[in-house]
């Protein structure tokens, strides 16, 4: 698929056409299915959501939203706004089973959530300092029966904690160890099976960090100058977990407005990139400019393969009343023709 972009030069009268992009997939339009209630008023609020599965009743499950000036929103299925907690500026947030965890700069450190399966009620634990300025982005993942909490920072540093949960309900966590990139990270996530975390390089691409070996370094999986859909920033990471490992990483393209699928097993081949375009009835505008991202291949009602859930940076203006997307899974499958 080939696009260009021409600018028109203010010093100049003819146009200059910058090199065109060559993309290896047509890009598919996908619409959004529901959107949350916003995060009412001007400036760049929402970022990043996760999606936590009810295990008593599907029906219940939630979407947890971060609004990095105030704290953290809970959504049900349907967009509504349940709760709202005031924990101050998280900026990104995960979940594993009952339990969450946000990125919390006014804190400096690791906010740790739990979430009640027979009334869906989010709680604040406590928190963890961290010995880096800033928090930026967080993951979360269970390996061997154990919390994992990946916490990246824009010096490019990524770190890994154990969380352990206390008698008395709150968490404590250990340092277990970290890695270095050049640039900013934020965007990541936890491959629980392939002992993996995937890391998002703002303006460089995709990298993946082996668990199981503690003297591994980043290993690339996909870079802006690839050519295969990224761009900067390359923000939200999250997977489709499939059976026996099979399944697909997506990543958030901010800048161009669009998604990159990816296998989730090595080498992680590029599948297909879409862009979410309004509802069909027009009552629900495009999504443009997402920061944060999470998906879900649980079998939801109303999404039997599961969702895509997506920060919308205007609603439909840019900067005004932010909220979060959702999208058919299915949708995506057909569109990409992928399984």
């Amino acid at each position: 698929m080939l696009r260009s972009i021409c600018l028109a030069p203010l010093m100049l009268a003819a146009f200059a056409c910058t090199t065109p992009e060559v993309l290896p997939f047509e890009i598919k339009s996908i619409p959004a299915q529901v959107e949350t209630d916003p995060m009412v008023g001007v400036g760049d609020r929402a970022d990043d959501p996760a999606v936590w599965v009810s295990p008593n009743d599907v029906a219940n499950s939630l979407i947890l939203g971060t609004n990095k000036d105030e704290g953290l929103h809970v959504y049900s299925l349907a967009g509504k706004e349940l709760q709202f907690l005031d924990v101050g500026a998280v900026n990104n947030v995960d979940v594993r089973g009952n339990l969450a965890v946000a990125s919390n700069d006014e804190t400096g450190g690791i906010s740790w959530f739990s979430i009640d399966p027979a009334t869906s009620n989010v709680q604040h634990l406590n928190d963890t300092p961290v010995d880096i300025v800033e928090p930026y982005g967080i993951c979360m993942g269970n390996l061997d029966n154990s919390y994992q909490a990946g916490v990246t920072y824009k010096d490019g540093t990524v770190q890994i904690w154990t969380g352990t949960l206390q008698e008395d309900g709150t968490v404590s966590a250990k340092f277990e160890r970290s890695a270095k990139l050049e640039t900013q990270l934020e965007g990541c996530v936890f491959d629980d099976e392939q002992s993996l975390l995937f890391i998002g390089e703002e303006t460089k691409g995709i990298w993946s960090l082996d668990l199981a070996n503690a003297d591994s370094a980043p290993q690339k999986v996909d870079f802006i100058e690839d050519g295969n859909g990224l761009v900067a920033d390359t923000e939200g990471l999250s997977l489709w977990r499939g059976e026996n490992g099979e399944g697909y990483l997506v990543a958030s393209a901010q800048a161009s407005d669009r998604f990159v699928v990816y296998d989730r097993k090595a080498p992680h081949a590029p599948r297909g990139i879409i862009t979410i375009t309004a509802s069909a009835d027009g009552a629900i505008d495009a999504v443009t400019h997402t920061d944060g991202l999470d998906v879900s291949s649980a079998s939801l009602p109303g999404y039997p393969a599961g969702i895509l859930v997506v920060q919308d940076d205007g609603n439909p203006k840019s900067g005004v009343d932010q909220n979060f997307k959702i999208v058919d899974w299915e949708s995506i499958q057909t569109a990409l023709q992928i399984d």
